[in-house]
């Protein structure tokens, strides 16, 4: 209000001072004549100057959005999730079609190990087929034929299952002499290839299911038996009660000695502890 009253205050004066130049100049008077009031107008001027506050530019008043601005900016955010969900859903279904492929893929490794497995197993057997061919064709070769059976001795160390076992894997089983005939041609072939010494060789013959039951390998009873018995004593000479030491009647050894072995020099048949280390003698169909 103050700065208006002295603009006011000022525009008169400068009215006032104009009209008085006029009448100077209309009365031939000089122009000095009123510099006093011109003098006070300048002073007035100037301090109304100094004391005039420095005006500043108003600052300009954004304008406020309108709904159809709200409008567009919402619908170019909905454009923008849009065309990112697109993308996403693209970059889904590449990785749906690429899990099928493996998914195919290890269906087809699945398939090809089945597959391979198959034949390692048919190669496994064809070469169990092939081995046990070849034992029987070596045991009838090299051993003994008689009949319908090839008996072949083996000068390996073996305890009786493990002796078994070899056997069997060759198409054989241990030596099953069912009677007198087979028992004497194993007898002349054992002694023939191991004289002059006198080794006992396994049999398929053993009573581990029942003490004194005496099975062959394939479970059938032994009705023919060829066990050892002591010398008789020389003529003249008072026989003993005790049995020979060294040749003492078998079978003698009880439940500690469940599998019999025949000797090589006599054929005569022993009972020894089955874990012990012995060679065998297999038998092969011919």
């Amino acid at each position: 209000m103050l700065v208006i009253a002295k603009s006011r205050k000022r525009e008169q004066k400068q009215r006032s001072g104009k009209q008085q130049r006029n009448l100077q100049e209309v009365l031939g008077l000089p122009t000095g004549v009123g510099n006093k009031d011109t003098k006070e107008q300048q002073e007035e001027e100037g301090e109304e100057t100094a004391t005039a506050p420095t005006s500043r530019p108003s600052p300009v008043p954004s304008p406020s959005p309108t709904p159809e601005d709200t409008i567009t900016y919402i619908l170019g955010r909905l454009a923008g999730l849009d065309a990112g969900l697109h993308q996403l859903h693209i970059r889904l279904h590449a990785l749906d079609t690429r899990v099928v492929q493996l998914t195919q893929g290890l269906r087809q490794l699945r398939d090809a190990t089945s597959d391979t497995g198959d034949s390692v197993q048919a190669l496994k057997e064809a070469q169990v087929r092939a081995e046990q061919e070849h034992g029987r064709l070596e045991g009838c070769l090299k051993g003994l034929r008689l009949g319908h059976k090839c008996f072949l001795l083996s000068r390996d160390f073996e305890t009786q299952a493990a002796a078994q076992a070899r056997c069997k894997a060759r198409g054989g089983s241990l030596a099953q002499p069912v009677d007198r005939q087979q028992m004497d041609a194993v007898g002349r072939y054992l002694r023939a290839a191991l004289a002059p010494y006198n080794w006992p060789v396994w049999l398929g013959v053993n009573d581990r299911r029942s003490e004194g039951l005496y099975l062959f390998e394939n479970g059938q009873r032994v009705s023919f038996f060829a066990w050892h018995r002591a010398p008789s004593p020389e003529p003249g000479a008072r026989p003993s009660a005790a049995s020979h030491p060294l040749s003492p009647d078998q079978p003698n050894g009880g439940v500690l000695e469940n599998c019999v072995a025949q000797a090589s020099d006599d054929g005569s048949w022993w009972d020894h502890d089955c874990e012990r280390r012995l060679y065998f003698v297999c038998e092969f169909p011919f």
